[in-house]
């Protein structure tokens, strides 16, 4: 025992990562809906290591909440912008009426409790379930002008404080939105019932000389037939038969041929079809098997009709792009034979209907021939194909510039103020973040990448939060007493339900997006499954994109307001 300890306290990377291994799979252990989830597990993990007294050197804390921060933003800075230009204002003014009423509640639970800088960040952070304060009120609470015996009383109350009102705040949130929320807006009947007719008025086409666009996913269809009609009695190019097909009305590409017992692949438009040929048409189904008289028998040929198609995430870059619906997409001559299979924006889902709006930084996913994919995607964005390079670059230029901003401080009434490291770490994320949405060549992070310096990042900070509280962890929890409980719960639930009458009383939106928008509004992702599972729909994520973008920004640089609000 006496060697682990000495090892542990020699090398304190690994209690960490020890610590990381068994909070990540505590947090993945449910009792029927209950979890504690991955940050708290990894907390309170880190505090039961910590009671070894290990030391731990402040930077690699620092590093990992910085690459947190940086990924936070880049995930959300298109939309972020986007928004701040006038795209859904509605949701853009709600978010900031939340992300206050949020602050106020919270400083004024602290304020009537009487608790310190320390107690109120960690009451903010747990509450409102946004871990990242804890970091941000740690870079203000040192750059405070008081005594380092002070700093350090009020850092080490913070994750208790975290700990013991962040459990009710994942719950209480869900609970709040997915049932209170509900029934303050008539009842989950009633609710269901006008989401389900939201859904029918979304999904309708506008397009309506095209019956294939009533769906959100275009039947797309490929078919073989024989060349053995009129047409074929003289050889025919493949463009002079697309072309023939164009003007028939119908738009269909030949994509593959069988001459001489050979298969020739995305064949070029001078290549000459002959009678007794085999081609392959991609189309919609109905203009496919409208008429094929003038072309030939259909044919089951299993080898000529076995080939893969494409499915890729394409980011929305293009101008023309931006605004539009799913349905005035889909109407697009580059999209023909394309089907649209799945659309996220801020690392969320969103429903496919027709009449869901795209934005730059959305992505987009299509499946088709490769061909006609990558024609969709000159016209659309760039493509997002699969990678695993980093661009470290444009991560770590960006973190530094960032970082080097945030740490400027001014002096108002001689209070010391900056965004902190931190702080500048997330806004600098949010500017590159929406830069690249608007020139996608460079800045490439893959997803897996993101959910890496996301997860790992924040969570490697909370574990050293956890290891290096430990020792005055205890003591801590009987200073705050089981009155904090009280009062994250307090805080947890005021916000939101006021943030669901005043969505329908002031903002006056649909039952369905006014819970999207509280859920996204307070960044928390629980509470939007909890809701989507409630109603049976996935239409609350409309309001979710948005506010979580505007949320997760405001929320987390409120740490720095309450920290001043409560010193």
């Amino acid at each position: 025992m006496d060697w682990l300890l000495e090892t542990f306290r020699n090398n304190p990377s690994i209690p960490i990562f020890l610590t990381l291994g068994v909070g990540f799979w505590i947090g993945k252990l449910k009792y029927k809906t209950f979890s504690l989830g991955t940050v708290t597990s990894v907390l309170l993990v880190g505090v039961i290591v910590g009671q070894m007294d290990i030391p731990i050197p402040g930077p690699i804390k620092s590093v990992f909440f910085l690459l947190f921060l940086f990924a936070i933003g880049y995930s959300v800075g298109p939309q972020f912008f986007r928004a701040l230009k006038g795209s859904g204002i509605k949701q853009v003014i709600f978010a900031v009426a939340m992300c206050l009423a949020c602050l106020g509640v919270t400083a004024g639970v602290a304020l009537c409790f009487g608790y310190n800088a320390g107690e109120a960040i960690g009451l903010f952070a747990g509450s409102q379930t946004i871990s990242a304060v804890i970091g941000v009120g740690d870079d203000t609470i040192r750059n405070m002008s008081i005594s380092a015996a002070e700093k350090q009383s009020w850092i080490d109350i913070v994750p208790v404080c975290y700990a013991v009102t962040y459990i009710f705040g994942t719950i209480g949130s869900a609970y709040i939105l997915a049932y209170i929320g509900p029934a303050m807006l008539g009842g989950i009947k009633k609710v269901k019932a006008q989401t389900a007719e939201l859904e029918q008025t979304m999904n309708s086409s506008s397009i309506t000389n095209d019956p294939a666009f009533i769906n959100a996913l275009r039947p797309v269809t490929f078919r073989a037939y024989k060349a053995d009609g009129e047409f074929f009695d003289q050889p025919r190019t493949v463009a002079e038969i697309e072309q023939h097909i164009t003007g028939l009305g119908r738009r269909i590409y030949v994509d593959r041929v069988r001459q001489g017992g050979k298969i020739v692949d995305d064949p070029a438009s001078t290549v000459t079809i002959s009678k007794g040929d085999e081609l392959v048409l991609s189309g919609r189904r109905e203009f496919v098997v409208e008429d094929e008289s003038w072309l030939g028998p259909e044919v089951a040929d299993y080898e000529l009709l076995n080939f893969a198609v494409e499915k890729i995430p394409v980011t929305i870059s293009s101008k023309s792009c931006d605004g539009i619906t799913v349905d005035q997409l889909r109407a697009m001559p580059e999209m023909t034979g394309v089907a649209i299979s799945h659309i996220s924006a801020a690392g969320q889902s969103i429903p496919v209907l027709a009449q869901t709006k795209i934005y730059r930084g959305d992505i987009v996913t299509l499946a088709g021939l490769q061909r006609e994919v990558d024609t969709a995607i000159k016209a659309i964005g760039y493509p997002d194909r699969p990678t695993n390079v980093t661009d470290m670059v444009f991560v770590g230029l960006g973190i530094f510039i960032g970082a080097l901003i945030g740490a400027i401080t001014i002096h108002l009434g001689g209070i010391p103020v900056s965004l902190s490291t931190s702080g500048g770490a997330l806004i600098a994320g949010l500017v590159l973040g929406w830069l690249r949405s608007k020139r996608p060549t460079f800045g490439r992070i893959p997803e897996s990448s993101v959910w890496l310096l996301n997860n790992l990042g924040l969570n490697m900070f909370i574990a050293v939060i956890g290891i290096t509280a430990a020792p005055s962890f205890i003591s801590g929890l009987k200073e705050a007493g089981w009155m904090l409980f009280v009062a994250g719960v307090l805080s947890t639930s005021l916000p939101l339900i006021i943030g669901v009458w005043m969505g329908a009383k002031i903002f006056k939106f649909h039952p369905a997006i006014n819970l999207g928008c509280c859920a996204g509004a307070r960044t928390t992702t629980a509470s939007l499954g909890a809701i989507q599972d409630a109603i049976n729909s996935t239409t609350p994520a409309l309001g979710y994109t948005v506010t979580y973008a505007i949320g997760n920004t405001l929320l987390i640089l409120s740490g720095v307001a309450i920290t001043l609000i409560c010193a």
